[in-house]
This record gives C-alpha cells, structure tokens and sequence, in this order.
C-alpha cells in the first residue's frame, strides 16, 4: 500500500494568527502551536496581560472592519487563521444590543478575519479554523446570543470553504464541549449544572482542558488534513453524541 507524500502533519514554520489569544482557550491552542514550531501571533483586548510565551501581541477590535484590515496589513500573509475570540454577555444577550454585540465578534468578526487574510491565506494555500461550541447543536436558555452565534459559526464555516475552495483555503472549525475556562468557572462551581454535565458524558468523562483541543487544531492546520474543508468536528468527549 503507497503511503502519500501529503500526509504531513507538521506546522513547523508556518504563521498562525490566533484571535483571544489571551483567554483560556486561546492560550492553550498558542503554546500548542508554538511546542510544534509554529510562529504565533495573537490577539486580545487585555494587553496588560501577557501573551503566552514566544507569541507576538497584536491588538484589534474585531467589531470594526478598518482596525481588523490594518491587522491584516501590520501582519502580512499567514498560514492559518484561528478565531477564537469571544464573548459573553449572559442577561443582556435577551436585549438587542447584547445579541447584538456578541454576534459581531463571534460571527460578524469570523467573515471580516476571512475577507481580511483571504488574499495571504490564498498565497499560501492556507487554512481558517473557527471556533464554534457545542452550542451550535443546543438551545443556551440564558446566553442566546452565544449560542445562535456559535450555531452560525459552524454554516458560515461551510459557505466560506465553499467560496474560498477554488484559492485554496480550507475552512473548518471546532465544536469545543465543556472545557475549564475562566468562562466555565460560574458553572463549573455550580454543582446541578457539574452533575448534568458529567451525567450526560460518556461513562468516566470529565471537563476538559484547554489544552486538549491543539491536536485537532494541529492537524486543521497541516497539510495531512489538505482534504477536508466545510466541516466542524466536536472535540467535547462524546457529549453531542449522546
């Protein structure tokens, strides 16, 4: 059986651009990609914070088309683009300008990224990786927003691997599941939402750490995956497969 010469899972010296860099999984996927020889550059909105170690900061508002088109100019072409960047807005998200406002980073902010590296992604025959949620296939009762914004993610993945296939870009994403992030802590210490959360996984699942989505996103990355585009795959333990 030939093996092909495609199947490289390396990003060794590839430049990858990681939107919220800074928070929990953001940082994660950063150090996981810097382990594996990558040059990472990432943003933010805390610059006072650090980034993690051998990344290069970059602040953007990823809810205004100009600053998000200087990034694109300050950085120059990469290899892959990972939006990561998020918020949520819990009671405000019943309201019109918090839907609003959570929709314009998650969503809104993903197509300007993509219009914005689309001509350097092309050059480099690269790839996007989007961060969606396991509440792309859920209701979320008191974060509408993120949940209707994680629900887009995944369909503007699909149509942008469809617009960009013919330059060479691939574009996927990843449904993370309950991960230990500063985002989670409320409910993390929650105990009824911990006992439906670990009720619900597969027999000896546990929350997950951050960390544990780089190999997905390593691979999103490489050129072993050179034939998937369009898709989201959940990296949550089983937990939408229940």
């Amino acid at each position: 059986m030939l093996m092909s010469a495609n199947w490289d899972f390396s990003v060794e010296g590839k430049r990858v651009l990681i939107t919220g860099g800074l928070g929990g999984i953001g940082s994660a996927l950063a150090e996981g990609f810097v382990r594996h020889g990558a040059e990472v550059i990432v943003t933010g909105r805390a610059p006072d914070r650090a980034p993690p170690k051998g990344c290069r900061y970059e602040a953007v508002d990823l809810t205004n088309d100009a600053d998000v088109n200087l990034l694109a100019e300050r950085t120059g072409a990469i290899d892959t683009l990972i939006h990561c960047a998020g918020q949520i807005e819990r009671e405000r998200e019943m309201q019109p300008d918090g839907f609003n406002a959570v929709l314009d980073v998650h969503l809104t902010g993903a197509l300007r990224l993509a219009n914005a590296y689309r001509a350097g992604l092309a050059a480099n025959g690269g790839a996007i990786i989007n961060v969606a949620s396991m509440f792309s296939y859920y209701g979320a009762p008191h974060i509408p927003a993120y949940a209707a914004a994680k629900a887009g993610v995944v369909s503007l993945t699909k149509s942008l691997a469809l617009s960009f296939a013919e330059e060479g870009i691939r574009v996927n994403a990843i449904a993370p599941g309950w991960i230990r992030t500063p985002m989670t802590e409320r409910g993390r210490a929650d105990p009824e939402i911990r006992q439906k959360v670990l009720t619900r996984l597969p027999k000896g699942g546990d929350w997950a750490d951050p960390d544990e989505l780089c190999g997905t996103a390593v691979f999103l990355a490489s050129s072993a995956s050179r034939m998937i585009t369009g898709v989201t795959i959940p990296v949550d333990g089983g937990y939408t497969a229940a």
